[in-house]
């Protein structure tokens, strides 16, 4: 058998798995989204570019890890948690849910800087009617909304926490290290109105520790019920082994704290298994399969060549 007939045949054996995977991240698997393609289009050279920070982490596979433990970081905050519970169609469309915040992810890190302010004001136009009360970690009934600074600066700091920690853990080179990250997505903290969001990682810890030292976040059955949700997501039978891992990997990663709070104490298969390895090699897997660029920053390169090419 030949070289290009051993690929060929590769290919072909994991077809069905690449289009499953691309699917469950982009909502479908036989175009690209018309959002990947407008980034093409835009008119300047956007917030970010090729060898930031930004660029590093948000295009690499490490941010499968930094899903998930997004996700469980900004339940423990029970304002947040409501928000998900009231209004999200989480159980009936999870993967479409998923394909909104990769969109806004990468329309911001990936697109001009037109389409990721117009981005940012669509999410907080959605956000507007997201309102109700929920019990806070003092245990008082409190009115919130998406949009509220409070709400939407725990989510910049779970997210930005997530996505540093999965990258520094699995992935490669971080431009100007874990300060440069932190420093440069505090730009989409401002676009979502967040003031003052932390430039450092030495910050962004101080910041999450005081809200967890205030007493804000807090378990319970309602935050157990989502870990479940998030544990079991319902994907393809033939990604479910992978995601078990990448769900492991990112519990690992979480502060003792928070992994109480969650219901997730380490356990002896933990500490058996060599987990860093094997989410290592899943994710070198997701990238086989997914290519080594995503589709959003082959647009940007194509939008900043031809910006190059007109001036």
């Amino acid at each position: 058998m030949t070289g290009a007939t051993a690929g060929a045949t590769a290919g072909g054996v994991l077809a069905p798995l690449r289009s499953r995977l691309i699917e469950t991240l982009a909502g479908r698997s036989d175009e690209v989204p018309a959002w990947v393609l407008r980034l093409e289009f835009g008119e300047d050279e956007g917030f970010f570019a090729p060898g930031s920070a930004a660029w590093a982490v948000h295009g690499g596979m490490p941010t499968l890890v930094a899903g998930v433990r997004a996700l469980l970081l900004q339940a423990l905050h029970p304002g947040a948690l409501a928000g998900v519970r009231d209004f999200s169609r989480y159980r009936e469309d999870p993967l479409g849910r998923l394909a909104g915040t990769i969109q806004w992810i990468h329309t911001v890190t990936f697109g001009s800087r037109g389409q990721a302010i117009a981005g940012s004001e669509m999410v907080q136009a959605l956000h507007r009617r997201v309102v109700g009360t929920f019990v806070d970690g003092h245990g008082v009934e409190r009115p919130y909304s998406a949009n509220d600074l409070e709400l939407a600066r725990w989510v910049h700091l779970a997210f930005t926490d997530a996505f540093l920690t999965a990258h520094l853990r699995w992935g490669g080179p971080l431009p100007g290290g874990a300060d440069g990250y932190v420093a440069e997505w505090a730009t989409a903290a401002e676009l979502m109105g967040v003031p003052d969001a932390p430039r450092t990682a030495a910050g962004l810890r101080a910041q999450i520790d005081a809200v967890t030292e205030a007493g804000e976040l807090r378990g319970g059955p309602e935050v157990e019920e989502i870990v479940r949700f998030i544990r079991r997501a319902p994907l393809p039978r033939m990604l479910r082994p992978s995601y078990r891992v990448l769900f492991r990997a990112a519990v690992s990663t979480l502060d003792p704290r928070h992994r109480a709070m969650l219901g997730l104490p380490p356990t002896r298969l933990e500490r058996a298994v060599p987990l860093h390895a094997t989410t290592a090699a899943v994710l070198r897997g997701a990238r086989v399969l997914l290519g080594p660029r995503t589709q959003a920053e082959l647009a940007a390169r194509r939008r900043l060549a031809r910006l190059a090419a007109s001036s």
